[in-house]
């Protein structure tokens, strides 16, 4: 299956350089382009790409504001937005997870973790390393308001999907956390789910964000 991928970037060299390193491959495919939020919006609406790799700092509607727009569309629930950015983490990136983006790439990325990244985010798991992740919790704990997920648009996770949300929150894959807790990968990715469809999660990124305002995975 060819990866579809939308390029949303004000500057003109990097759009260039994103497109010719994803057009020599063979499984990804650059659909379209927009110079700014707004164009970015409309483009993912006309093309239906897989995947948005999404600048934050755009003129007309910046990359969170698009990034929302474009998660709120039901037209758009398989579309994975994907936030490009020159620091691992600070308070854009963590904007833009909020807003439903499946993590984040720094544009210092080596080609080749660029590419896996795209492909990674296709499989349904963030792009979220585990000192990303870490950064990410300590921004919510530290800066977040009180839990803001609603309870009434959701069921409580039981105590074992708890736990495995917290083996999430450390950026462990399904794997790993298979692993850990001595279970299978189907069933570690079963819990995965169930606790995202329970907190109302888009995906594994927003899960962490979710469960940590929730109180789940906080340390006592």
């Amino acid at each position: 299956m060819t990866i579809r991928v939308l390029i949303a970037d004000d500057q003109d060299l990097i759009r260039a350089g994103l497109a010719a390193l994803i057009g020599a491959t063979e499984d990804l495919e650059v659909v379209g382009e927009a110079a700014d939020g707004e164009a970015a919006v409309t483009a993912a609406r006309e093309l239906r790409p897989d995947v948005i790799l999404m600048d934050i700092r755009m003129p007309l509607l910046d990359g969170i504001a698009a990034t929302e727009r474009i998660v709120a569309d039901p037209d758009l629930t398989d579309t994975k937005v994907v936030v490009l950015t020159t620091f691992e983490m600070d308070d854009y990136v963590v904007a833009a997870l909020r807003a439903g983006a499946s993590g984040f790439l720094g544009k210092g990325e080596r080609p080749a973790a660029l590419l896996e990244g795209i492909r990674t985010v296709m499989t349904g798991e963030s792009l979220l390393s585990a000192k990303a992740t870490r950064a990410l919790i300590s921004h919510v704990l530290d800066k977040a308001a009180p839990a803001t997920v609603s309870t009434s648009a959701m069921s409580t996770p039981t105590p074992r999907e708890q736990e495995i949300v917290a083996l999430v929150a450390q950026g462990m894959s399904n794997d790993e956390i298979a692993a850990q807790l001595y279970l299978s990968p189907l069933t570690a990715k079963t819990h995965v789910n169930r606790a995202m469809m329970k907190l109302g999660a888009r995906d594994r990124a927003q899960l962490v964000v979710f469960a940590y305002q929730a109180g789940f995975g906080r340390p006592h």
